[in-house]
């Protein structure tokens, strides 16, 4: 059995009030449409096909080949916008998926249970439901004595009994895809808004004695779709929960979830512990065993085993097994601390290798740098890495020892073994196992205090 879907996310999203397409905010760390895409092709579906309309080209460039298109030139309603995938799908056999791309909180789970559920009904269409406290608002599943949709009422067409009915519909659908593409020229707009809306089909299907079928879903805040900031913000909150409960299950810590913030694809190994006020974003990977937070920010980053950090942002960057880093340290992309190393407060490292075991305990700034291993960097150590035109490089060989307050002016190489003595200016090479002085000698004037006060 061919299973297809069809994702609609041509609409504006004016209540967004926003310059960017509606269904391209993030959420968790990755646009709303993109955590739908993601969820369809783990099904394995036969074609993929997002709608698209106002805003297609922000959509097709985050996408890009992973899905196929239609365009929706007017927002005509949803019954319009699921036609526009005609030329793709009508005349393919097996079922179909109708699902909105501001609905970043269902499952795959959810809509494996759908199409099962449809199956086994040998249903025309399926309604996934869900049941509520507060149904206002939504459409009203009013079932038959056999337990099918009989149909969906809308708020303002439903009588007093009608609206004390608590199960509603979510917005997504299960279609037989012949009788989905045959029914939808038949819908009309004679409604108060002049739009063809999909739920419509229903009716035209039941004229045809089709069977029309509901399948419960657990969780109602699955269906919930985002139309303003307000929902916006809400779909975060309970991702985020969802995501950080994941964690948690297979064997994470976090110690205060409600101030913990990890995105979507972030992965996390057992055992390591994540403190308040952290941020993990982006495709993030932490092994077992680290100590993360309080108070980090993590983009992009490789974290190996045993790793401890604090007070520190670091992106595009790899933090090797049984590294330190923090408090305070700012580690810039492209940079690699080996394992066992140790960056210490106020230290900025950008496109620079700090080799296994070396130190750069405090106050250093280290830019294009390629740092052996077992190098002690001393306080206030500056590569200074930016001639005017270009950046250049400064390498450091193992087991040097870089005094306090040295410049070494790029381009530049400290030997293996060498020692640059505190307050140096560096601008040649120091060859292996030297020691490099390059400071004014000291001079002492005898009486100076006496001649200031005098004048």
């Amino acid at each position: 059995m061919s299973v297809h879907a069809v994702v609609l996310a041509a609409g504006k999203g004016t209540r967004m009030k926003s310059n960017l397409y509606k269904v391209m905010h993030p959420v968790c760390g990755k646009p709303m449409i993109e955590h739908v895409v993601d969820l369809l092709e783990d099904m394995a579906l036969s074609h993929l096909v997002v709608v698209i309309g106002h805003g297609a080209e922000a959509v097709k460039e985050h996408l890009g080949a992973r899905v196929e298109y239609a365009f929706q030139p007017e927002q005509l309603g949803t019954a319009h916008a699921a036609s526009m995938s005609s030329p793709i799908l009508q005349d393919k056999e097996g079922v179909t998926i109708v699902l909105n791309g501001d609905t970043p909180l269902v499952r795959k789970e959810t809509l494996q249970k759908l199409v099962l559920h449809h199956l086994s009904k040998q249903a025309a269409a399926t309604v996934l439901t869900s049941i509520v406290d507060d149904p206002t608002g939504y459409g009203r599943i009013i079932r038959d004595e056999n337990g099918d949709v009989r149909k969906i009422v809308e708020e303002k067409d439903a009588t007093l009994g009608q609206k004390k009915v608590c199960e509603i519909s979510t917005g997504i659908f299960c279609f037989d895809n012949q009788k989905l593409f045959q029914s939808l020229p038949q819908i009309k707009n004679d409604n108060a808004q002049g739009e063809y809306y999909l739920p419509d089909v229903i009716a035209i299907l039941q004229e045809q004695s089709c069977t029309v079928s509901g399948c419960i879903c657990e969780d109602p805040d699955e269906g919930t779709g985002v139309n303003d900031r307000i929902q916006l913000a809400h779909t975060e909150k309970l991702l985020r929960k969802r995501i950080n409960e994941g964690h948690m299950r297979n064997g994470v810590t976090i110690i205060d979830p409600a101030t913990t913030y990890i995105e979507a694809d972030v992965q996390i190994g057992q055992d390591s512990v994540i403190y308040p006020g952290s941020f993990l974003c982006g495709n993030t990977r932490i092994a077992e065993g680290c100590r993360i937070g309080p108070h980090v920010h993590l983009t992009d980053c490789q974290v190996d085993q045993g790793v401890n950090l604090s007070f520190s942002t670091v992106a595009g960057s790899a933090i090797h097994a049984q590294a330190s880093v923090g408090p305070y340290a700012y580690i810039r992309p492209g940079s690699d601390v080996g394992v066992g190393a140790k960056v210490g407060d106020f230290v900025e490292l950008k496109n620079t290798r700090l080799g296994d075991y070396s130190k750069v305990s405090h106050l250093s700034y280290l830019g294009d740098s390629e740092v052996g291993s077992h190098v002690n960097i001393g306080c206030g150590t500056i590569s200074v890495n930016d001639d005017g035109t270009t950046k250049q490089k400064t390498t450091i060989e193992d087991h040097s020892f870089i005094g306090c307050n040295v410049n070494l002016i790029a381009p530049v190489t400290v030997g293996a073994g060498a020692y640059v003595a505190a307050g140096s200016t560096i601008t040649d090479h120091v060859p292996s196992k030297a020691l490099a002085i390059a400071r004014e000698r000291q001079v002492n004037k005898e009486n100076y205090r006496k001649k200031v006060e005098m004048t």
